[in-house]
């Protein structure tokens, strides 16, 4: 198996594995990679795609058009990142994320394994349109929590494994249970992440 190369424009150092392929699709814009980015087999990356340095996926990921992504970015095996969205830099997303169209995150940024982001409301209810959660910087969500459409996570708050947030979550508050409910940053999570 070999490598689809289509329309790209890459960086020094960069590493695309056999099997995966990047620049998918017609678009006007091609994939962009900054330097040092690798991209692993069976993961597929469309075109109008634009990404920073120091860039890496597990395998099996997808990323569609119109995402913008920052630098030091690890994308784990089989995330989807569903296109028209923004990602900082320095920011994790572990093993089987599921990232809408538009959604927005910040900077030092980790999403725990399973972490399920949505960006409809109603999902075949109404035609209101999609709005993805916004990640603020320093944030954490852990494995398996859902964050629901036009939720905010604030900065460095922490969301516990498992939690279904409803509503907004303050800056350096926890959201913890299903739904969840917001309290106090217990000391040792104060702080932010160190992901830079």
């Amino acid at each position: 198996m070999s490598e689809a190369v289509h329309d790209i424009v890459s960086g020094d150092g960069c590493t695309i594995d056999d099997g995966a392929t990047v620049g998918y699709g017609e678009f006007e814009e091609p994939t962009r990679f900054g330097d040092g980015a690798t991209v692993r087999t069976g993961s597929i990356v469309y075109g109008d795609v634009t990404i920073g340095d120091e860039f890496a996926t597990g395998h099996d990921v997808l990323i569609r058009e119109g995402t913008t992504i920052g630098d030091d970015v690890l994308v784990g095996t089989k995330t989807v990142i569903d296109g028209r969205t923004t990602i900082g830099s320095h920011v994790s997303l572990q093993t089987n994320v599921y990232v809408p169209t538009e959604t927005t995150i910040g900077d030092n940024v980790f999403v725990g394994p399973g972490a399920v982001l949505t960006n409809d409301e109603y999902p075949v209810r109404t035609d209101d349109g999609l709005e993805g959660p916004t990640i603020e910087d320093g944030a954490s969500i852990g494995a398996n929590a859902t964050v629901l459409p036009s939720v905010t996570i604030g900065e460095n708050a922490f969301v516990a494994a498992g939690a279904v947030v409803t509503a907004d979550v303050p800056a350096e508050c926890l959201a913890v249970g299903t739904p969840a409910s917001v309290r106090e940053l217990p000391a040792p999570l104060e702080g932010g992440n160190r992901l830079a």
